[in-house]
């Protein structure tokens, strides 16, 4: 197994943006329909397990995980099903979803029950039927997530507290308002799975919260809190791991398991504390809604399956036309085309940018002057994978480490001749990842 050469990169210190942090979380009302799309995770898509007309409770399983790596999804709202409609996604597939017209009466279902937990099987089978997937973006199933090949070799609990896209304060605002539900995930946690030792790991540019985790945790010899540097990308999984722990994970192929450490998203693991108090299912999510477009930017609870336009409007709507509306942060979001859109599990913002926060500069040719290959976090060569893509070079993109790129959207940041490299070295790693499996 091949290694990365060289020790982690700085990163960048982009402009923080966090305009939304010290503003509580406000519940946005159910929309007039629920879109759950049957694609929210990493995996197969889910299989819709109702029909047009029947009846779903709040925390009625809608849809149904197929395979290991899944996670089942869970109706928010008790009302009708209207049918099963495709929807195009950011991605540019049709995916299914299921429609649900509420009827304001939230009614739970019946089989929404605290789960029974008492060892690490049961734990995990509880984690499944919540549906929970990693809330920091990534979407990977939580339970898979809970289950490596050697879970006797894992001695760290990482909890990501970093947040480090700039704008986003959902992780924030959750362990300011739900830190005991933070607390009580890890002490689960490390308690099914035998993990000694958790590390809350927060970015300095979040004192409150840093203030409130070192009170929490006071007198518990299992759990400390790590103030990180306020950098980008400071969360990233080997990054963040690297700054902690002080181990390098191998490349593409390597886990953090590999070294005796898992990582939880901060919201991730308070929904698991949340879960085994209440047995309710994952199927409300925080949203930063931000940017210079939005009337009245704010944290916002909604119901999953609320279309983007909905929650927009929810904060008084767009001043004027906004240039690009982006679902997660600047860095490594996505842009919508379509605000019709349903949210998903994994989002954590909406932004609404202006032309002036997205405005590029025409990109010139490259100065050699290797500020993207200094602030890689992950110390590769940005301009030369870009040239190798661009050649087709399979050989080459494998000696330039393509398939390690995390996609993270530093190079183009610092790039003083304003080439848009990130979008490169994505396609390039794409490229190889094929090239190899054929």
């Amino acid at each position: 197994m091949k290694k990365i050469l060289r020790t982690l990169g700085r990163g960048v210190h982009a402009p923080h943006h966090k305009n939304t942090a010290a503003l509580q979380t406000v519940t946005m009302p159910l929309p007039e329909k629920l879109y759950l799309v049957m694609q929210q995770s990493i995996g197969a898509p889910c299989l819709p397990t109702v029909k047009k007309g029947d009846t779903v409770d709040v925390g009625t399983v809608v849809g149904k995980a197929q395979g290991f790596v899944g996670a089942d999804i869970h109706s928010g709202a008790s009302g009708k099903v209207l049918g099963i409609e495709k929807l195009l996604n950011p991605a540019g597939a049709f995916v299914d979803a299921v429609v649900i017209e509420p009827d304001g009466q939230q009614t739970i279902d019946p089989a929404v029950l605290p789960p029974a937990v008492r060892d690490r099987e049961s734990f995990l089978a509880a984690v499944r039927a919540c549906g929970l997937v990693g809330l920091g973006g990534a979407g990977f199933p939580t339970a898979v997530k809970l289950s490596p090949k050697d879970p006797d070799a894992i001695h760290t609990l990482i909890i990501n507290a970093a947040e480090c896209e700039p704008y986003i304060t959902a992780d924030d605002r959750e362990m300011l308002e739900c830190g005991d539900s933070v607390l009580s995930g890890i002490a689960a946690v490390q308690k099914y799975l035998n993990i000694p030792k958790a590390v809350v790991a927060i970015e300095r540019n979040k004192p409150e919260a840093t203030e409130l985790m070192f009170s929490l945790t006071k007198g518990d010899a299992a759990v400390s809190v790590f103030p990180l540097p306020a950098n980008y990308p400071q969360g990233a999984e080997k990054v963040l791991i690297q700054t902690v722990t002080g181990r390098e994970v191998p490349d593409a192929g390597g886990l953090p398991a590999d070294v005796g450490v898992l990582v939880l998203n901060v919201t991730t693991v308070s929904a698991i504390g949340k879960y085994l108090a209440t047995g309710m299912p994952l199927m409300t999510k925080r949203l930063t809604v931000d940017g210079g477009a939005v009337a009245e930017p704010r944290n916002v609870e909604v119901v999953i399956g609320t279309p983007i336009a909905d929650v927009l409007e929810f904060c008084g709507g767009l001043k004027g036309q906004p240039e690009k509306i982006v679902l997660g942060g600047p860095m490594m979001g996505t842009a919508m085309a379509d605000t019709s859109y349903p949210t998903v599990k994994a989002n954590n913002a909406i932004l609404a940018l202006t032309k002036k926060q997205t405005q590029l500069s025409l990109p010139g040719p490259c100065i050699r002057c290797a500020r993207c290959i200094m602030a890689c976090p992950v110390n590769l060569s940005p301009i030369e994978l870009t040239e190798a893509y661009e050649k087709e070079d399979l050989e080459l993109l494998g000696k330039l480490h393509a398939d390690v790129c995390m996609g993270c959207g530093v190079c183009s940041y610092v790039c003083p001749a304003k080439r848009l490299l990130s979008p490169g070295t994505t396609l390039a790693r794409q490229f190889y990842l094929k090239g190899v499996k054929k």
